[in-house]
Order: structure tokens, then sequence, then C-alpha cells
């Protein structure tokens, strides 16, 4: 009983050169479930890639990095963590960042040593609205900083940018007001960690900021960003033939109709069937989604398994480690031990095996 993720390693990994030929200072983004990969191997790709920096969700995913990439780890969300001369912390709060330039065991007047001095990143507050310092902080992070020039290591500024568009917002406009407004304040600007910028909107921010790094970090669109390289399968368990009014199923629901009952591995605890709330925009697309709570409702599902060109319905909710699935009578099952392609959602994906294919 396996749920494999089949990865086309050549065509892969000229995805991940293109791409970080294509984005100057990219910094992949390894964190979560690793794009359904594995953080440790993203952590290899990237070593195998050249990058001299990486970026984790949380400090809990450091250790599993370093041990496989020996650059620097920038961590993304709030941290407050203990220096580490390889890792880089987010400070989005006056108070944390007090706390780490005056670190009740420092001595009046000493000063620490290169592997004793956070390094940090100040994230400042974008329309997003997650965290980061608002501008009326921006004077407080100075004041601290100023107290404590030989302890601290700033590593520059971040920003958290929204995905969408709509509306006419600008996320590169965004970050040169947020650049601007520290640098009037008295913050350096010399690295900038901004997220969500297309290629265009980066040239853009280069050219009009000469003096500063611009550093990219990229998850989805470098990992994922070539989705015919990766594939994840089902295998076939076990096929039964159902008459029409025949129970099957942990609820003893009844068989429509003469039909296949096709058990494949592949369950919600491969991530399969679950998915995050979408925000919905136009008619088009709320009939879509209202029809879909209608089917639900009369207990009709698609589930994300594909047989025979099409995708197929779930029997009933896919349970942790398989799904059972109802085929037509007139449509031919799979042998059992085939494979099922299966959508997956791949920031929830945990396959049982990661497979070259």
């Amino acid at each position: 009983m396996t749920f494999t993720l089949y990865v086309d390693e050549p065509r892969w990994r000229a995805h991940l050169q293109r791409t970080v030929d294509a984005t100057p200072g990219l910094v992949p983004v390894i964190k979560g479930n690793g794009y359904g990969l594995g953080n440790a191997r993203l952590a290899v790709e990237s070593a195998a890639l050249g990058v001299g920096t990486v970026a984790v969700g949380t400090t809990w995913e450091v250790d599993a990095v370093q041990a496989a990439f020996a650059g620097d780890v920038l961590v993304m969300t709030p941290s407050d963590g203990a220096p580490d001369p390889r890792v880089l912390q987010t400070v989005s709060h006056v108070s944390t960042l007090k706390a780490l330039t005056q670190a009740p065991s420092d001595a009046p007047g000493s000063t620490r040593s290169a592997a004793a001095r956070p390094r940090l990143v100040l994230e400042l507050r974008t329309s997003m609205q997650r965290h980061g310092l608002a501008a009326t902080d921006l004077a407080a992070a100075v004041a601290a900083l100023g107290a404590a020039a030989n302890d601290v290591a700033l590593e520059g500024l971040a920003f958290h940018l929204p995905i969408d568009r709509h509306g006419g917002y600008d996320p590169a406009a965004e970050v040169a007001d947020g650049l601007l407004r520290a640098q009037a304040a008295g913050l350096p600007i010399g690295t900038a960690w901004v997220s969500h910028l297309s290629s265009t909107e980066l040239a853009g921010l280069r050219a009009a900021y000469p003096g500063a790094t611009f550093r990219p970090r990229v998850g989805t669109g470098l990992w994922l960003g070539d989705p015919g390289a990766l594939e994840a399968r089902g295998t076939v368990l076990d096929v039964h033939r159902l008459s029409r009014g025949e129970h099957y199923g942990y609820r003893r629901r009844r068989a429509p109709r003469d039909c296949h009952l096709v058990v494949v591995s592949g369950g919600t605890a491969h991530g399969v069937a679950l998915e995050a709330p979408r925000s919905v925009r136009g008619p088009v697309r709320r009939g879509k989604e209202l029809a879909v709570g209608t089917l639900a409702a009369a207990n009709l599902a698609m589930s994300p398994f594909r047989w025979a060109g099409k995708r197929r319905w779930f029997a009933e909710p896919p349970h942790m480690q398989v799904s059972m699935l109802l085929l037509p009578g007139s449509v031919a099952p799979p042998a059992i031990g085939a494979e099922l392609t299966c959508d997956v959602r791949h920031t929830t994906l945990h396959p049982d095996r990661v497979a070259a294919g």
C-alpha cells in the first residue's frame, strides 16, 4: 500500500535552475511539509543550487535544514531564539528587539562576541497586516538598535506582501514607501527581504534603489513552479463489484446502481482531499462553489483520483490512509496494483515516498 509522489527529476531540476538564474538574490523557502517533497530534501537541493541563504517558516524547522545546508537560514516568522551565527531571526515587535539587544546576562559595558551577537531582520508591517513593526514603531526600533550597536547585527528589512493585485494594488510601491519611511527614521536600507514580487517589479525596485540588495523569498514558484514535473499516485488495493442497493463503507451507504468499488491508497493522512478555504470572486466562481456545496449536501463529492481520463466520485469521505471510489459498471476498473493519478494540494501533501518517475 503506497501513496507516491513521482518527480521527473531532470525536468524539475531544470526548472529550479532557470528560476534561480532568472531571480537575482533568490532565497529558497523551505517550510511546513516541504511542499510535499520534505524539508530535508529541499535543503539538499538548495545546496546543489549554490544559494547562500534559505528561509524557513519557524525556529522548529531550522535544525533539519541546517543538517543538510551549510549556509545561512532566515526564520521568517517572528522569533527570539538563542543567537546562532548561521541563523537570521525576524523581529516584528519593539519589545522583542529590546529584549534581544539588552540580554540580562551581558555585563555592563561589555561587547558580545560575533558568535553571541543576534543577527536580526526587522519586519515592517505591510497592508497584509499579519505582523511587523508599524510606522509609529520605527523611532523606538532605531533607539533600541542605537543603544546596542555593537551587540546585534542588523541584516536588513523584511516585507511580506499580499498576492492579490485587484483594485490596482501595487506591492512594489508599498515596498518603496516602506523603505522611504525606514530611511527617514534612520534605519539602514541595505538589504530588503521581500516576497510575492514579479521579476518586473523587482527590476523596478532595483533601479529605484541601486544601493539596496533585494532578496526575494520564493517557495511555491520555485519548488512547484512546473506542475508537470510532479505527479502523485495512489495504489489500487481492492476492486469489488457492487449491485444496486448493496451496502458498503463505514456508513453503510447503498450503491446507487451496479458499479465497481475501488479502494486506493491515499487518504487524509497523505493530504488527499484537504484544502484551505478559498477567496471567491465573481458570479461564475460563486456559482461553482454553490454547486459543490449542493452536491456535498447530497453526500456527493468528487475525488481527486483519476481513472480512464476522468476524476471519479468518492464512495464516502476519504479514510486516513485509503479512499473508496465509485466507478460506473460500464467502465473497466483498474487492476489491483495499478496506480491512479491524484490531484493534490502540495502544501498539505505527505506521501509515503518520493520517487523518480
